[in-house]
């Protein structure tokens, strides 16, 4: 036998639909008493939903603020402006002190008529929670990394200013390149936070174009080593197709992957790039393009795949999934803990990947990499401690790759 539907329309064995909700719901009359209390709100407030009903809403809404003051009687819900259409979002305290968000709404049969209901709605503070702590995050790590430049800066300026006469010209030299090195380290961090904003936010632009990655590379490679005595060295794999990239984002993506290696690595980093896929030389001789139109290589572009490497420790396998997570750091060189997170972040609006390899078992799947794709040590030999790779697209036929 058929069983008949719900006249209201609603689903048969479905839980009521204040229980389907993720956050609890307390519903009051117009003589303030209790006539709903919903799974999330009993759970939230320690209370049974069904002994609840008809006692007074003060009785079953038990939160107070960090003065010690109650819900109801600090709100007046059933008294105060006609017009009150609501109480807004306030943060108060459980029973146990756990933090809910409460709002409240209003019901009036007509308007600037007494109140006739009243719907509470709690929500658990730990998300609001987790943005404050990151936001104190954000602020913590840009202070920290802005003070010490900032300083180097004013102390330098201030030395110029009180000493000049009596400064030889090799010590304002040094002096205005070091601060001149402390105003780029600047202005790069504001860069990085600006980029990690538009990530974030679906606002980042890009401006693509066809490039030339070892000409690229060359220049991070010869500016890192500028900077270290640390050796860092460029090792190109046969010839390179172009590729389809910004080249600003580029070279900002390749230079945090070189200082990576420089400031947290051992021993000599190493940049290796090569086409992406990398030729098979085992594999049969490459089709005729007249014979077999869809054999043409121009149909799908060739990319190049980078791979950064130093003789360190490498990153632990437990730590991998982290590294690309915003502000994580570890040891005692530090650093804004971005660089990584804002890597990969570009270099995916690109189309490619950045993911971290295990330089021990090349070719095989790392637990970082998305489905399906395999990790490649790509020629930079064994034995070394962390393998960064990132692949960038080729230029498509139709732009002339």
């Amino acid at each position: 036998m058929r069983e008949e539907p719900d006249p209201s329309g609603w689903p048969s064995g479905l839980p009521d639909a204040l229980d389907l909700l993720p956050d609890g719901a307390v519903i009051a009359d117009g003589a303030g008493r209790v006539i709903r209390v919903s799974a999330a709100a009993a759970a939230l407030l320690g209370v049974d939903a069904a002994t609840s009903v008809g006692r007074p809403l003060a009785e079953v809404l038990l939160l107070q603020d960090h003065g010690g003051h109650a819900w109801v009687p600090h709100n007046t819900p059933y008294a105060g402006l006609a017009s009150r259409t609501g109480v807004p979002e306030q943060t108060w305290l459980l029973p146990d002190g756990q933090e809910v968000l409460v709002a409240a709404r209003l019901h009036r049969a007509e308007p600037r008529g007494p109140v006739t209901a009243v719907a509470v709605s709690l929500r658990s503070g730990r998300g609001r929670a987790r943005l404050d702590r990151e936001r104190s995050d954000l602020v913590a790590t840009v202070a920290h990394e802005l003070r010490s430049p900032l300083t180097g800066v004013k102390g330098f300026v201030q030395a110029l200013l009180n000493r000049w006469d009596r400064l030889s010209d090799e010590q304002r030299r040094l002096m205005l390149t070091t601060v001149a090195s402390d105003a780029d380290r600047l202005s790069r961090l504001i860069a990085e936070l600006l980029d990690v904003a538009r990530l974030d936010t679906g606002r980042l632009q890009l401006y693509p174009r066809p490039a030339d990655a070892e000409v690229l590379a060359r220049r991070v490679v010869d500016s890192v080593a500028a900077g270290t005595a640390r050796p860092v060295r460029l090792v190109v794999d046969g010839p390179l197709p172009r590729v389809l990239v910004d080249p600003d984002k580029f070279t900002q993506v390749l230079t945090n992957l070189v200082e990576n290696g420089v400031r947290h690595g051992e021993g000599e980093v190493v940049v290796a790039l090569a086409p992406d896929p990398a030729p098979d030389p085992a594999a049969d001789p490459a089709p005729d393009p007249a014979a077999d139109p869809a054999a043409d290589p121009a149909a799908g572009p060739v990319g190049v795949r980078v791979v950064v490497t130093d003789e360190g420790d490498g990153i632990p396998a437990e730590l991998r999934r982290r590294v690309f997570t915003k502000f994580w750091t570890t040891g005692a060189r530090g650093g804004s803990g971005l660089g990584l997170y804002l890597a990969r972040g570009l270099v995916r609006a690109h189309g490619g990947e950045l993911r971290i390899d295990d330089p021990d078992e090349p070719g095989e799947p790392d637990e970082t990499d998305e489905p399906g794709e395999i990790g490649e040590a790509g020629g930079t030999g064994g034995g070394r401690g962390a393998v960064l790779t990132c692949t960038w697209p080729g230029v498509p036929a139709e732009l002339g790759g």
